[in-house]
């Protein structure tokens, strides 16, 4: 079987921060990538379980982008968050506008949205203080400096294309 593209990419030098790992057939998939690969603790899973609801319900309920959302949800390594949309032009500097945005919807928020039995299939596995301080923590490292070229990082595919060209 042929290896995924994004299992080629090599993940030692992947650093926090906003990623375009796909763009094709009209979507684009964002890589928001929360902790550093194989060198800081991942997330628990109610702290990731928690900023999927967090984040799916904002980017959903965003009136200037809600039409385009496809998809949020947890990488199952833990370290992030993919986020798929309809390619209307969005950018790494784009979506780090409405992450930011998303943020501080979520530090503002009081519980977790859909979290009883009726609408989560695991409700108890849950903790909005977790979301809320890597929430904090992701904020803080795009203001700081956007990582967003996975070309950068010098990665290639065996066929010579650049990982975000695949």
């Amino acid at each position: 079987m042929e290896a995924i593209a994004s299992f080629q990419i090599d993940h030692t030098n992947l650093k926090p921060g906003i990623y375009v790992s796909r763009r094709d057939k009209g979507f684009i998939t964002f890589d928001m990538r929360f902790t550093e690969p194989n060198v800081e603790p991942v997330m628990d899973q109610k702290t990731a379980h928690s900023l999927e609801h967090l984040l799916a319900t904002w980017f959903r309920n965003n009136d200037k982008i809600k039409g385009d959302v496809v998809y949020v949800g947890p990488m199952g390594c833990l370290t992030g968050f993919y986020i798929i949309m309809r390619d209307n032009g969005y950018t790494e500097f784009s979506m780090r506008n409405y992450m930011l945005g998303a943020i501080n919807w979520i530090l503002e928020q009081t519980e977790v949205p859909a979290t009883t039995p009726a609408t989560c299939g695991n409700y108890a596995l849950h903790s909005l203080e977790g979301a809320k301080e890597m929430a904090k923590l992701y904020a803080s490292r795009i203001a700081e400096h956007l990582y967003t070229e996975y070309t950068k990082l010098e990665t290639k595919l065996d066929n010579g294309m650049a990982f975000a060209d695949a």
